[in-house]
Parts: C-alpha cells; structure tokens; sequence
C-alpha cells in the first residue's frame, strides 16, 4: 500500500458566501491567507511528493506551505458544478425549484445542470490513486472538498446521501492509503496542520 497525503486548499470568498465554486478558478481570500500561514505540514508528509489541482487556490496554498510541487495534476481538480457554479443552494432553489432537492438526494448521482456527477469525480481520483500506487511514491496532494470526500467515499463506501462517516476537519491534512489493484483505505483522518508540524 502507498500513502497518499490529501489537504484541501484555504478559503476563498465564494467559500465564506457558500457559494458552489467547482472550476472556477477563485484566489484564496485574505482571511484563507491568512489561515493557511498558520498551517503546517508534518515532516512525515512534507517529504512525499507532492502535486497540487491545477485551480489557483490549490497552488497558492502549497506556495503559503512551502511545499515543492513536482506537478499540476488535472485528476485532482475539483468538481464540475456545471450550471450551478456561483451559486447559493438558495440561489439555486430559487431557478431551478424542488429540482435542487432531487438531484441531490441522489449522493453520488447528484448531477447539476451540465455538471459532473460525484461518481465521476471518484472515479478519476480511484484511477488517480491507482497510478500513484503502481509508481509506489508516497504523495502528497493540494485539491479540493469534492476530491477528499471522494476519497472518503472510496476508501468507506460512503454513498454521498446523508452525512459523511467521519466528520472532516479542513485544517487537516488525511491520509488514505492506496494498491495498485484498487485497494483505498483511510490510514488517519483529521491530521491537524495547526498543531506546528516541524514546518
């Protein structure tokens, strides 16, 4: 098994307004500055590669950890909200009515208007872990909510309906661990970067 190291990125404006952001390439807020600066990155994790989604708020938070990225990895980026990118989920309700509350009770076959599903979004993070187990190079990735929980669905068979098995701490890093064959396992959940990592 191989170790695969996942942090979202800090905070952005569109974040603090619950706005669904998905590939829209918003910066980190001064306030998610500023919370990332007092994040830090275990030693142990701080030495497996690292990549990061290719949207800029995923860099900006490596570059604030001092983390050297080897590469941009498109398998990483967060979910396609299609249509409803930009939008509150009141925004939402108000153009598309009880639509909203159908779609997404369907979990992981949730799929917003011209949007990806979160299956399709799991899938390319299995095929992803996949590629980094073969390598056998412990890694460490930036991304996004969607791609954690992705990941949380793989390694528990989560369904996406209802709430998570473990509640996420986004001031964490979490770490799966992955085979080439398939195999994705929770190895530790929650990992604090707030509690001075030797960064």
């Amino acid at each position: 098994m191989t170790q695969i190291a996942l942090i979202r990125h800090g905070p952005t404006d569109w974040n603090a307004e619950h706005r669904l952001q998905g590939r829209t390439d918003r910066p980190l807020s001064d306030e998610g500055q500023a919370k990332v600066s007092e994040w830090h990155v275990p030693d142990t994790y701080r030495e497996f590669e690292w990549v990061s989604s290719p949207l800029n708020r995923a860099q900006q938070t490596a570059e604030i950890l001092s983390l050297e990225i080897v590469r941009l990895e498109p398998a990483i980026i967060e979910m396609d909200w299609g249509a409803w990118e930009g939008h509150t989920r009141a925004e939402l309700e108000e153009i598309y009515g009880e639509e909203v509350s159908i779609r997404a009770a369907r979990g992981l076959d949730l799929r917003p208007h011209n949007g990806e599903s979160p299956r399709d979004v799991r899938d390319r993070v299995a095929a992803w872990a996949r590629d980094v187990a073969a390598a056998g190079q412990p890694t460490g990735a930036v991304c996004h909510q969607g791609i954690i929980r992705a990941a949380l669905s793989l390694a528990t068979g989560w369904s996406m309906v209802g709430k998570p098995p473990e509640k996420m701490d986004w001031a964490s890093a979490h770490i799966f661990e992955a085979d080439a064959d398939g195999g994705f396992e929770v190895a530790a959940l929650n990992v604090s970067l707030l509690d001075g990592g030797g960064a």
